[in-house]
């Protein structure tokens, strides 16, 4: 991972396939972060930049099989440079730590394994877009894709369901994807299971960050 001055933010990532709580739990780091003292941002992709919210509603909805897994991938990468530069990379240097619901590893698990881009092409794309950035820890919250897509289904009352409709097997490698990453990366990617209670999936989130990140109150 970069190196980050230690006036800097630290830059935390949530990870995971469709239904395993990354926009609940990233708003429960947020606000116990925001509760230990620290200047805190939550942000998400695609999105989380005036540009970068535009292209968020070309990838999230429409036809399953509207785009080309090169030029979905490109998507995601001008959305995620975007969001980079307007609005992550300004918060960190502030001071503030900045609390993102994906990023580059989704593009990834999605389109590297799910849709059969491969890792290398998304490499490279991720090396042109960022560069050596990286978070400084990334949670992969892993649940079994039955029961992830079941939760989506059930909370889901937006259009935003294009991912969502892309089957079984797709998601299967979408998880196998996600597992692979963390896998190679153990000292970034932390790997919690997002089938347990809501609490316990909190708790182990709060102990991750704390142990990695040196957090050492907890006022959430």
């Amino acid at each position: 991972m970069t190196e980050r001055d230690q006036s800097a933010g630290r830059f935390i990532t949530f990870e995971g396939g469709e239904g395993s709580g990354k926009s609940t739990t990233t708003a429960a780091l947020v606000t116990s972060l925001s509760a230990s003292g620290l200047s805190v941002l939550a942000t998400r992709e695609p999105g989380g930049a005036p540009g970068a919210e535009h292209i968020r509603s070309l990838l999230v909805s429409g036809a399953v099989d509207r785009w080309d897994p090169m030029a979905e991938a490109l998507l995601h990468f001008a959305a995620r440079r975007e969001h980079l530069e307007h609005t992550i990379r300004p918060a960190l240097e502030d001071g503030t730590w900045v609390v993102c619901d994906r990023f580059y590893d989704s593009t990834m698990a999605y389109q590297g394994y799910g849709q059969g881009l491969g890792p290398v092409a998304v490499r490279n794309l991720q090396f042109v877009a960022l560069g050596d950035f990286a978070p400084d820890l990334t949670i992969v919250l892993d649940i079994p894709p039955q029961d992830g897509l079941g939760r989506e289904i059930n909370s889901d009352a937006s259009d935003e369901t294009r991912y969502g409709r892309m089957g079984a097997e797709f998601h299967a490698r979408v998880r196998d994807g996600f597992l692979a990453i963390a896998a190679a990366e153990p000292d970034r990617c932390v790997v919690i299971d997002a089938a347990q209670s809501l609490d316990d999936v909190q708790d182990a989130i709060w102990q991750t960050v704390s142990d990695r990140l040196g957090v050492t109150s907890h006022g959430g």
